[in-house]
């Protein structure tokens, strides 16, 4: 690092985040550096970067997630520092730590010390008790045993919220309804956890059953500053996940805006923390609240987590505040106190944040297996922002998450904003994959969400899915594989040298493709032959072929293994659960639909399946 601060920064992650955390660097003067994995290795975040770094297989533990080799790529590429983004190692303290101790790498993000205490859900409830914070009536201690989920419930009444330690976004937490449910439900938390964040841990809290989400971004450097830059609503979930985010939050009044904003910045402040994070809140919604009115001063809120990273939605804050959050988390990182006062931070008009998946919303959500943009012409226009890092002919990459792009759109209020967001959604033409588009433009629509009186259960109890359907069929498109009419031939060559990646690509039409392997020799030569394509067909090590005969069980979309209830041999009836697969987020049970023998296991723990993989073979 020069006097001057970074002269390159490596940023682990992919994508649209990848390309986001560039820009910024590239404003600021800073070199960037990708690392990719094989099934990214023609992605748009490597197109971007001054330099890239293959640091493994497809599959993101070998990848994405070693920690040895996205330092070894720092160091060998001499970065100054590592920006994690989201996701992946972001918020993995144990991999923010060894940056730390690496020489001449700096973790742009908060110390591996405040990711821990506030990454630990009992340790965090127990810093925002200490700041006055308030928080859900729970336990501040971890629990292993369904007595005390049972004596839990019994005190503080039904439904109680089983939650992972180290879980967010849904995952690793249980709702317990009845006592019957307990020992089931924190069996399944526990399992999540460990399979998720390497930790079983879990503690209680009481289940609000209609809450609205309300999250603050902060920022605090290291000369003590601390300034929160306003409030988003995330209620607009689907099964805990966030689809629509907007700010201000349609909901609040300006007096209970202040008071949520304060109390994040007292608990980041009493955390000693710094850089970039989000403070999450849960505030009970009044359902007798009219179209038109908001929630007082007296409306009950609740800490929820801390999010100790940078999060998908930060650009909403970002259009609504003018500052740069990725900007700042960089200048933090490097010393520099921050520019402005909290009496700085204004908040002008509103903003909203279209999450564009590749998913199907009428098929649950469920994700594209492949496919390819053959076209991408995204919406422009004032107030309108894309955050992407796909164009058009790119093959989707399925081996990780489902979102393509961020569309945000700002305006001077909420009315203008939502008129805005149909004319920009009717704008964006994707044709070759499926995406929830249509589902946008569906909620654009919606009376409870136009009105901002929805909750985060509107999407999973009351919204008719009949409408997704429509919407669905009145503007979506489908995942589509087209040939050329001509044949093509691209003859891709890429050499790693020290692992760093030089490509020349060759196009020919008409002519026959290359057999790479042959014409270098079996990989003699002093070549290497060209690696497969990740996905179905491709030997990534995400799936495996069956030997014995009989009824062949498949998986029915892309995931990760996280328990195995079956052993070769075993009788099983129709019905019973064979394994417990987690896609997207959720755990799967995967059922016998007919009774038998189980004959074979073609998969173990752990391990990672696509689309039509085999799993277990019942004669």
């Amino acid at each position: 690092m020069s006097d001057n601060g970074f002269d390159k920064v490596l940023v682990a992650n992919r994508g649209e985040i990848a390309v986001r955390v560039m820009r910024a660097c590239e404003e600021l003067g800073i070199d960037t550096v990708a690392v990719y994995s094989e099934a990214d290795k023609h992605s748009g975040h490597v197109r971007y970067a001054d330099e890239a770094y293959n640091v493994g297989p497809a599959r993101a533990a070998d990848s994405y997630l070693d920690h040895e080799a996205i330092i070894d790529a720092a160091q060998r590429a001499d970065a100054d520092a590592i920006h994690p983004g989201y996701g992946f190692l972001a918020e993995n303290a144990a991999f923010a730590g060894k940056v730390e101790d690496a020489e001449g790498v700096t973790w742009i993000g908060p110390s591996s010390g405040a990711m821990e205490r506030l990454g630990e859900k009992t340790k965090a409830r127990q810093i925002m008790q200490s700041a006055d914070v308030p928080i859900v009536p729970g336990t501040t201690d971890p629990v292993d045993d369904a007595g005390e989920v049972e004596a839990f419930g019994e005190e503080h009444g039904y439904p109680v919220a089983i939650k992972a330690e180290g879980g967010g976004g849904g995952r690793g937490m249980k709702v317990v309804r009845s006592a019957d449910e307990a020992a089931d439900q924190l069996e399944s938390a526990q399992r999540e956890g460990e399979a998720y964040f390497d930790n079983d841990s879990v503690y209680l809290e009481r289940y609000l059953e209609n809450p609205r989400h309300i999250e603050v971004q902060i920022v605090a450097d290291e000369q003590g500053n601390v300034r929160h830059l306003g409030e988003r609503d995330c209620s607009l979930q689907r099964r805990h996940q966030k689809v629509i985010e907007e700010g201000p939050s349609p909901a609040l009044s300006d007096e209970l805006r202040q008071k949520i904003g304060e109390a994040a910045r007292r608990g980041v402040d009493e955390a000693n923390y710094t850089n970039a994070g989000t403070v999450e809140f849960l505030v009970e919604e009044d359902e007798n609240r009219e179209p038109g009115e908001v929630l007082g001063p007296d409306a009950n809120f609740y800490f929820l987590e801390v999010n100790t990273r940078i999060q998908v939605e930060h650009c909403v804050t970002e259009e609504i505040t003018g500052i740069d959050i990725v900007k700042w988390q960089i200048r933090v990182a490097q010393g520099e106190e921050m520019g402005f006062a909290q009496d700085d931070v204004e908040v002008r008009g509103h903003a909203m944040e279209f999450r564009i998946n590749a998913e199907n919303a009428a098929e649950e959500f469920a994700p594209a297996t492949g496919g390819s943009l053959d076209v991408y012409d995204p919406p422009g226009g004032v107030g309108v922002r894309m955050d992407d890092a796909l164009r058009q002919g790119d093959d989707l990459v399925t081996d990780y998450d489902s979102m393509i792009a961020k569309l945000i759109v700002s305006g001077e209020d909420r009315e203008e904003v939502i008129e805005r967001g149909k004319r920009a959604l009717a704008e964006f033409d994707i044709e070759g994959i499926v995406t929830v588009i249509p589902f946008h433009r569906l909620m654009l629509e919606d009376e409870q969400f136009v009105t901002g009186r929805h909750t985060t259960k509107y999407l999973d109890n009351t919204l008719d899915p009949e409408r997704i359907d429509e919407a669905q069929a009145k503007w979506g498109t489908e995942t589509t594989t087209t040939e050329n009419e001509e044949e093509v031939t691209e003859r891709e060559f890429t050499v790693e040298v020290n692992g760093k990646r030089f490509e020349v690509d060759l196009e020919e039409r008409g002519a026959p493709a290359i057999d790479v392997e042959a014409a270098a020799g079996g990989g003699g030569g002093g070549t290497q032959p060209r690696p497969e394509r990740a996905g179905p067909g491709g030997d990534d090590g995400g799936g495996s072929a069956t030997s014995a005969e009989g009824q062949e069980v498949t998986a029915e979309m892309q995931g990760t293994i996280l328990d195995v209830n079956v052993a070769e041999g075993d009788e099983v009836e129709a019905g019973d659960v064979l394994l417990v697969l987690e896609a997207m987020k959720m755990e799967n049970d995967i059922v016998a639909e007919s009774g038998g023998t189980v004959t074979e296991i073609a998969i173990a723990e752990g391990d990672s399946v696509d689309m039509g993989d085999p799993l277990v073979v019942i004669d």
